[in-house]
C-alpha cells in the first residue's frame, strides 16, 4: 500500500507539472500573440492592398484546387477564385478521379475544351488524364487525373503551375476577395528569404454568402459551430501569432497557404501516404533550409481571411479531430529525429517540442489526470482545499485564455459587434465545461488509431455554403 501511495504521489506531481507547464506556455502564446499582432498591423499599413494591386514587384500566383467529388459546389467555388482582387494569377483545379460528376459539371457550366500544356514532373503525382481549358475564362486550368489523394492531387498542381508562388485552397472554402493582396505581403517584403506565408481561417456558419464571398459576417446559430469558433480563434489566430513570431511555425493550413514553388520542389513536394500533408511540408522545409544552413523566414498574416465549414455535428466534428491527430502523429514519427533538437532551431526545439508535449503526451495526461486526481481526492491522499483550488483555478484559467484570445481578436478585426462577444464570451466559459475534454478524448482516439495504422480521409459530409445540397468529400 505505501509502494502504490508513493506511485500515486509521484503521478499526481508529475500530472500537475506538465498542466502548470501547459498553462505557461498557453499563456506565454497570449503575450507574443500581442505583440506579433500589433507588429502585423504596422505592416499591413506600410503595404495598402491597392499598391499591391497595382505594384510591378507583385508576384504572380497560381492557385491550387484539389477536388474529389464536390459536384454540388465546385463551379461557385471556381467563380469565387477567378473573382478575386489580384493582378495576375491563374487557377488550376484537379479533378482527383472524382467518382460523381464533378469534371462533368465543370464541362458543362464553364465551357471546358480539352488543350495541351507543356510541363515537367518535378514532384511525384499519379497520371494525368487530360488537361481542360476555357475561352471564356483564360486564367482556369481544369487537371483530370487518377485518385492519389489531396497530397498527390496539390504534387500535379505543382508540376503544372506556371508561376513562382502557389497557393493551395480548398475546393469547399472561399477566400475573401483581398486574401491573395494580404498574404503575399511578405513575400514583397523579403523576396529572397520568404518561402511560405499561412493565412488565417475563420467560420463561415451564420455568414451570409452571395456569388462566392462572404457579404455579411456572423456567428453560427448552432452550439457545436460556435464552441468551434472559440477554437479557431485560439488556435487559428493565437498560436499561428506566436509561432510565427517566434520562427517556429510548423503549421500553415491545408485551406489556404502560399509557397515559393521552387522551395517545395526542393523538398519534393507533398508527401504521399499522410492525411496531414499541411504540417509535414511545413516541417520539410523547416528540415531542409536548416541542414543546409539555408536562410529563409516562415510567416503568418491574420489580416488575410479564408472561410471554411465547421463540422455542425458531434460524428463529423469527431471525425476531423480524430484525423488531424492522427496527421500529427505521423508527421511527428517521421521526423522525430527534430525532436528538441537545437540543430534545426526554433522549428526543432520549440515547435516539435512543444506539439511532442502538449498534443501527444498533453492528451494523454489530462485524462489520466481527470482519473488519479478525483481517485487521490476519495482515497485521502489530497488535502480538499487543495483539490478545489485547483479546480477553481484550472477553470478560470481557462477562460481568462479565451477571453484574451477574444480581445485580441478584435484588435484585428475591428469589425465584432458587442453582442457577439459577449456572446463568445459566455461559450469561451462554457467549453471548459465538457468540450475540452471531449477533445481530449477524442485526440487519444486519434493515438490509437494511428497505432492502428489507419490511412486515408474517411468521409466528411457538407452541408454546403455556397447552395442548399449536402456534397460528399472523400479521398
Amino acid at each position: 500500500m505505501k509502494i502504490a501511495v508513493e506511485i500515486l504521489r509521484v503521478v499526481n506531481v508529475l500530472i500537475f507539472t506538465l498542466l502548470l507547464l501547459q498553462s505557461a506556455m498557453f499563456a506565454w502564446q497570449i503575450v507574443v500573440a500581442w505583440f506579433e499582432v500589433r507588429r502585423s498591423r504596422v505592416r499591413a499599413q506600410r503595404a495598402d492592398p491597392f499598391w499591391v494591386l497595382t505594384s510591378d514587384i507583385t508576384l504572380p500566383v497560381s492557385l491550387l484546387v484539389p477536388a474529389h467529388n464536390e459536384q454540388a459546389t465546385i463551379v461557385e467555388n471556381i467563380h469565387s477564385m477567378l473573382s478575386l482582387h489580384y493582378p495576375e494569377f491563374e487557377v488550376i483545379v484537379i479533378n482527383d478521379g472524382s467518382t460523381d460528376r464533378t469534371l462533368q459539371v465543370m464541362v458543362e457550366s464553364l465551357g471546358l475544351e480539352p488543350m495541351q500544356r507543356v510541363h515537367l514532373l518535378a514532384v511525384q503525382c499519379k497520371k494525368i488524364r487530360g488537361l481542360y481549358g476555357s475561352p471564356r475564362h483564360p486564367r482556369l486550368l481544369v487537371v483530370d487525373k487518377e485518385n492519389g489523394g489531396k497530397s498527390d492531387a496539390l504534387n500535379a498542381g505543382i508540376n503544372l503551375a506556371r508561376y513562382p508562388l502557389f497557393c493551395a485552397v480548398d475546393a469547399d472554402s472561399l477566400l475573401d476577395h483581398d486574401s491573395l493582396l494580404q498574404v503575399v505581403r511578405p513575400f514583397i517584403e523579403e523576396p529572397d528569404r520568404m518561402i511560405a506565408v499561412g493565412g488565417r481561417i475563420q467560420i463561415v456558419n451564420g455568414c451570409t454568402v452571395r456569388a462566392g464571398q462572404v457579404v455579411e459576417t456572423g456567428l453560427p446559430r448552432q452550439l457545436l459551430p460556435l464552441l468551434q469558433t472559440i477554437e479557431y480563434i485560439r488556435s487559428f489566430l493565437i498560436s499561428r501569432l506566436a509561432w510565427s513570431r517566434l520562427d517556429a511555425m510548423l503549421i500553415i493550413s491545408g485551406a489556404f497557404g502560399v509557397f515559393k514553388r521552387s522551395a517545395a520542389v526542393a523538398v519534393g513536394g507533398y508527401s504521399h501516404n499522410t492525411v496531414g500533408e499541411d504540417m509535414e511540408i511545413v516541417v520539410k522545409l523547416h528540415r531542409y533550409h536548416r541542414e543546409r544552413n539555408l536562410p529563409y523566414q516562415m510567416r503568418y498574416v491574420p489580416e488575410s481571411v479564408c472561410w471554411t465549414e465547421a463540422p455542425p455535428t458531434l460524428r463529423l466534428l469527431r471525425r476531423q479531430r480524430t484525423r488531424w491527430q492522427r496527421g500529427m502523429i505521423e508527421t511527428i514519427s517521421k521526423h522525430r529525429d527534430m525532436i528538441f533538437n537545437a540543430r534545426y532551431g526554433p522549428s526543432g526545439t520549440i515547435g516539435m517540442g512543444y506539439f511532442f508535449l502538449f498534443d501527444l503526451v498533453g492528451p494523454l495526461v489530462e485524462l489520466f489526470g481527470y482519473v488519479m486526481i478525483p481517485i487521490s481526492f476519495l482515497l485521502g491522499h489530497l488535502d480538499t482545499n487543495f483539490f478545489l483550488a485547483y479546480l477553481m483555478l484550472t477553470f478560470t484559467y481557462g477562460i481568462f485564455l479565451s477571453t484574451c484570445s477574444l480581445a485580441i481578436e478584435m484588435v484585428v478585426t475591428r469589425t465584432a459587434k458587442v453582442s457577439d462577444l459577449w456572446l463568445l464570451t459566455l461559450v469561451a466559459v462554457a467549453e471548459n465545461f465538457g468540450y475540452r475534454q471531449l477533445n481530449n478524448i477524442w485526440r487519444l482516439e486519434g493515438i490509437v488509431r494511428f497505432l492502428r495504422g489507419e490511412k486515408g480521409w474517411g468521409q466528411m459530409d457538407r452541408s454546403g455554403f455556397l447552395k442548399s445540397t449536402v456534397g460528399e468529400k472523400e479521398e
